[in-house]
């Protein structure tokens, strides 16, 4: 595969002419395990007003209300699946994840709920009416499949989403359980009397959305304390001490993956340049959404000149050659074609888009002229490249003043611009890695309680989280509702990772998905079991080397074989549970015969042997190699794991074959037996440990 993106619904790359959707051996998994937000929205009380209708006048009314859905539900990346009567199902998070699905989900039924409303404004006789519910949840998603009508979900979550709707209030939205917890941030919600649905034996908590606060991309900042960050942090105080100094303008980058911290970082910076006097302008590129070109410059130009999005488009531009006159003089012209270059105005036409960019160039000169400046631009991996080219353009030419131009990109951004930052004549990027472990646990303590219980929580945090900042507070919200920590990751942090692994070429994804089968260390023979690919299999692993999601390790374990490790455990777990197990068992399978080939059933890799044969549903095979673990750990004296071993294998032994339960039952008696030999305090340490649960 060659990188490029293709439309939803193609079966093959308009670049590379590839299949799409095919994994590393050339075979298409047909399904996968996603989590997805589901949308219903249906209209109130329609089916018994078209009765009365002629059927022309039903399709009259409904064909515009379907596209006006379709065309709200697309803007926020959702997938429209079928429209069933006056009734309207879409699925976001599949085919393809984008991290935040869930908040997508609800604003585009926030959006849908005010597109009636303007749709009843124009035309009173439509008197249209709906009702909308959200729901998160797992789902065996259809990758082949994503047409209307061609069931590409399937799962509980439907259901529930079906049943909320029906209870939802005229013209308004409820959501579950899980979507409130994703976007409870995010979104303002009223808490609505629990659901009694059809088949759940208790009901089920709903929230009403009531409207979005925030703007698309747009994050509420903590205000605790900042941990980890303090060397960056001086870094880039003393990169703007030097603009104002040598009053020379700067481009700085800071890279970082979702979660990493890019934000607050470049908040705190902003808070020590507003102390000295800066003036502070923030811009952001949206993933989705109906938005303008220039979209992150726009909203520069709309705070400098007192632009509301409300306002109309005669106010909107009177205002802005206002603020234009006043900074840059007897402008008219720099006003109009400002107001041409964020969209505020249509009238009128240049010959050439750098006309366009010097009145951009012109304003900037000016503000930070007049005073120091600080134009944040955030999430411009998201931005158009008329976008990105605007801000190479004002880092090189825009000289002789106290200007820091501040961006914020995840590492995709170099995947489109390879060049970034080349060539210009200040120019710094500054990626920020994940926490450190000390740094991981003071935030996880910050976050959790100094309290003992907390403390013991706080480290499994750091060992889950590795490091992301987002992830810990994940982890430590979805800790305080649960009361512990759950095994499946919180809805946030699986999308965030489902929206990495999505962005990934089918063959490498492909690749990566085998890997997780043979766990979080693997080896290239192993994924040759699963491939039919093998020539291309090498540089596939190099690529995803080069994309920081596995490194390579030496040495290996196994001899003339090359080893890899998942950067990330998260990564792997996410990648795990896509899986559906019937491809999960075809692949413990492949994996268990890599390693009985090449270890020749070796005693230290009997556990691991009995673990691709269990989950490959071979429990005899299985049997086989938890008895050889057990008599190894018996020989060397770790009773406790022999009896734990024994106790496992007896779970996989038929009923009916009493001789061979009754053996093993006595050889983990045996084992249990010689605990009691241990001395004291040794034995009721390992007693303690064999517990079970």
């Amino acid at each position: 595969m060659c990188g490029e993106s293709s439309p939803l619904g193609f079966r093959f790359c308009g670049a590379c002419g590839a299949e799409l959707g095919r994994g590393a051996g050339g075979e298409a998994l047909p399904e996968e395990r996603r989590v997805v937000t589901v949308l219903f929205a249906d209209l109130v009380g329609f089916t018994a007003r078209a009765e009365r209708l002629d059927p022309e006048e039903v399709r009259a009314i409904l064909t515009p209300y379907y596209g006006r859905l379709r065309s709200e539900i697309e803007a926020f990346g959702g997938t429209v699946e079928k429209f069933i009567g006056d009734a309207v199902m879409a699925v976001f998070g599949a085919p393809v994840a984008h991290g935040d699905d869930p908040e997508r989900a609800v604003r585009a039924a926030l959006a849908i709920r005010d597109a009636v409303a303007e749709m009843n404004k124009r035309d009173p006789e439509l008197e249209l009416q709906v009702r909308t519910a959200v729901n998160t949840g797992e789902a065996l998603v259809s990758r082949a499949g994503t047409n209307e009508g061609e069931g590409m979900v399937a799962g509980d979550v439907v259901n529930t989403a079906s049943r909320l709707q029906q209870a939802a209030p005229v013209d308004g939205i409820l959501v579950g359980e899980e979507t409130h917890r994703s976007t409870q941030s995010l979104i303002e919600y009223e808490e609505a009397e629990p659901v009694a649905a059809k088949g759940k034996r208790d009901p089920l908590r709903v929230w009403r959305a009531v409207s979005a606060p925030f703007q698309p991309g747009e994050r509420d900042v903590k205000g605790g304390p900042m941990v980890g960050r303090e060397h960056e942090l001086v870094f880039l105080h003393e990169v703007w001490r030097r603009v104002l100094s040598e009053r020379r303008p700067h481009l700085v980058t800071i890279f970082g993956p979702a979660g990493v911290g890019k934000t607050r970082l470049a908040s705190e910076l902003g808070a020590l340049a507003a102390e000295e006097g800066a003036r502070i302008i923030v811009g952001r590129s949206i993933p989705y959404g109906r938005h303008t070109p220039y979209a992150a410059f726009a909203q520069q130009v709309k705070q400098l000149s007192g632009v509301f999005d409300s306002d109309p488009p005669e106010e909107a531009v009177a205002k802005l050659e206002r603020a234009v006159t006043g900074l840059v003089g007897g402008a008219d012209e720099a006003a109009s074609h400002l107001a041409m270059l964020v969209g505020l105005s249509q009238a009128g036409e240049v010959a050439d888009r750098q006309i366009l960019f010097f009145s951009a160039r012109q304003l900037v000169d000016a503000i930070a002229r007049e005073r120091p400046t600080v134009l944040l631009f955030e999430d411009i991996h998201w931005a158009d490249s008329g976008m990105l080219d605007l801000l190479e353009l004002l880092a090189s030419r825009v000289q002789g003043v106290p200007l820091l131009l501040l961006t914020l990109a995840r590492p995709d951004l170099l995947e489109t611009r390879p060049g970034w930052g080349g060539g210009l004549p200040a120019y710094t990027a500054l990626p920020l890695d994940p926490l450190a472990d000390a740094d991981a646990r003071e935030l996880a303590v910050l976050l959790l309680g100094e309290d003992e219980e907390s403390s013991a929580y706080a480290a499994q945090l750091v060992e889950i989280s590795e490091g992301n900042p987002l992830f810990i507070e994940e982890l430590a919200a979805s800790l305080a509702e649960r009361a512990t920590l759950v095994e499946e990751l919180p809805t946030n942090i699986r999308g965030v990772v489902s929206a990495r692994l999505d962005m990934l070429p089918a063959a490498e994804r492909g690749i990566l998905l085998d890997a997780s089968v043979v766990g979080r260390v693997f080896w290239r023979g192993a994924l040759a079991e699963m491939t039919a690919d093998q020539g291309r299999l090498s540089g596939h692993l190099d690529s995803l080397e080069a994309r920081d999601l596995i490194r390579r390790e030496s040495p290996s374990r196994i001899q003339s074989d090359q080893q890899f490790v998942f950067k990330h455990r998260i990564i792997r777990d996410v990648a795990y549970a896509t899986l559906p197990r019937p491809s999960r068992r075809e692949r413990h399978a492949a994996a268990a015969r890599f390693l009985e080939h090449a270890t020749g059933e070796m005693t230290d890799t009997a556990t691991a042997l009995a673990h691709h044969w269990r989950e490959a549903g071979e429990g005899e095979r299985a049997v086989h190699h938890l008895l050889a673990a057990a008599e190894h750990a018996g020989r060397g004296w770790a009773k406790q794991d022999a009896v734990a071993l024994y106790r496992e294998a007896l779970t996989l032994v038929p009923a009916d074959e009493t001789a061979k339960r009754r053996e093993i039952g006595r050889l983990q008696a045996l084992a249990a037996t010689a605990l009691y030999h241990l001395p004291d305090a040794e034995r009721i340490g390992r007693e303690t440990q064999a517990e079970p649960g």
